[in-house]
């Protein structure tokens, strides 16, 4: 039996998981000890519960998914608009630093999965999409190398085969951020630059303020004008997608807004004619970021993940262990050895494995816990959520230049 949600219903139901993963994370104490983000733990009890459903008594559910694009496009907007180069020239060198160590980590990801791949007699084909195209690429790198490698390499299987892995890395690098943190923050004891005190145990926002004569506090007005800015960034980002498009130029469709936000957001820093309201950037981008990890994991068929082949799992399971390994050592080390490189290593985890949005997931799951890091949620974004993809690129044409690969 076939269950047809409406695009409402869908909604209501990603939301009763978002929520669900709340509920979860306060009464497991695994779970709320590890800093696993709640958008995870909802959708795995989900997708737990769909198999059971789908196993037993054949109920299949069939989501209406219209927001999930849109939501992804506002979350990676607010990151560019977040993105202010008077920020960034005060850690510029930190990001230089984090994308160089991230892109080491590509050549090594895409080592591991060719390497596996030739031992275990798959095609090197299938290593690369076990490697960076979907594990530091995502769904949507996994996509487009998917369709290039089905036309021009004849490899079958490749699109369904690009879907299991990026999914089963965005819910490992949901998972193995928390402990991979708070094992080198225990070990180092480390604390946060400025400690917020947090003694009282409140959960009252003191920024949000309904008054519309109180502009220094988030309102319904400034809350109305930040999504008009995010809006006109994703419809000049779109435009400018299509067109990059038509000129056979492959970019992930949340490239173009990202960036057109970095330029709005400091076109309005140095001109000083208009203020963003970060209080309200950051929380559209949370809301959003919540509610797409939420739809993108309770459409997870754990029934066509059972069906990955024996040595696909095998290269999988060493690539978690390999980020795990490498983050904990290396990165950690390369970016300073204190406090914000922790946060830093937790958020490598998300996107090396998963994608940008559950390296921020992990990291505000920690930051919750021990306290701030602005430079992390300034460095991870950026190398993440788009320098990344560039060199990734770069990395992935180099190994298909390889004669054994192609």
């Amino acid at each position: 039996m076939n269950l047809q949600l409406t695009l409402i219903q869908t909604m209501a139901l990603a939301l009763i998981i978002l929520f669900m993963g709340y509920f979860l994370n306060n009464k497991l104490s695994f779970l709320k000890q590890n800093n696993i983000p709640e958008p995870v733990v909802g959708g795995i009890f989900f997708a737990i519960l769909n198999w059971i459903l789908f196993s037993c008594f054949n109920i299949n559910f069939s989501f209406d998914m219209s927001l999930k694009g849109p939501l992804m496009l506002i979350f990676f907007t607010t990151v560019g608009l977040g993105a202010s180069f008077k920020l960034l020239m005060k850690g510029g060198l930190k990001v230089g630093l984090f994308l160089a160590v991230a892109s080491v980590y590509l050549m090594i990801q895409n080592a591991v999965g060719v390497f596996l791949a030739k031992i275990t007699d798959l095609n090197p084909l299938c290593g690369l999409l076990a490697g960076s195209v979907t594990l530091s690429g995502g769904h949507g790198t996994g996509a487009t190398y998917a369709e290039m490698f089905s036309g021009t390499q004849n490899l079958q299987g490749a699109f369904e085969l690009a879907m299991a892995c990026a999914t089963f890395g965005l819910i490992l690098g949901g998972l193995i951020g928390g402990p991979v943190t708070k094992r080198l923050i225990s070990k180092y004891n480390l604390k946060p630059d400025s400690q917020i005190n947090t003694d009282d145990n409140t959960d009252v926002n003191t920024d949000v303020n309904f008054s519309p004569e109180v502009t220094e506090h988030v309102t319904p007005k400034r809350m109305m004008e930040t999504l008009l800015i995010l809006t006109l960034c994703i419809t000049v980002g779109t435009m400018l997608y299509h067109y990059f498009k038509s000129l056979n130029i492959p970019l992930p469709s949340f490239i173009c807004p990202l960036l057109v936000g970095v330029i709005v957001t400091n076109v309005c820093d140095f001109s000083g004619k208009y203020k963003i309201c970060k209080q309200s950037i950051d929380l559209w981008g949370t809301m959003a970021l919540s509610i797409f990890l939420a739809l993108a994991l309770m459409s997870l068929r754990i029934w066509d993940l059972m069906n990955l082949a024996g040595p696909m799992l095998l290269i999988l399971v060493v690539q978690t262990g390999a980020l795990i390994f490498y983050t904990y050592f290396v990165t950690f080390r390369a970016m300073g050895k204190d406090y914000n490189a922790a946060i830093i290593a937790g958020g490598h985890c998300g996107f090396g494995l998963g994608a940008t949005p559950t390296a921020v997931a992990n990291m505000e799951a920690l930051v919750s816990r021990y306290g701030p890091s602005p430079q992390a949620f300034l460095i991870v974004p950026m190398v993440g959520a788009f320098f990344i993809d560039i060199t990734n690129t770069l990395v992935l044409q180099l190994y298909l230049a390889l004669p054994f690969v192609n």
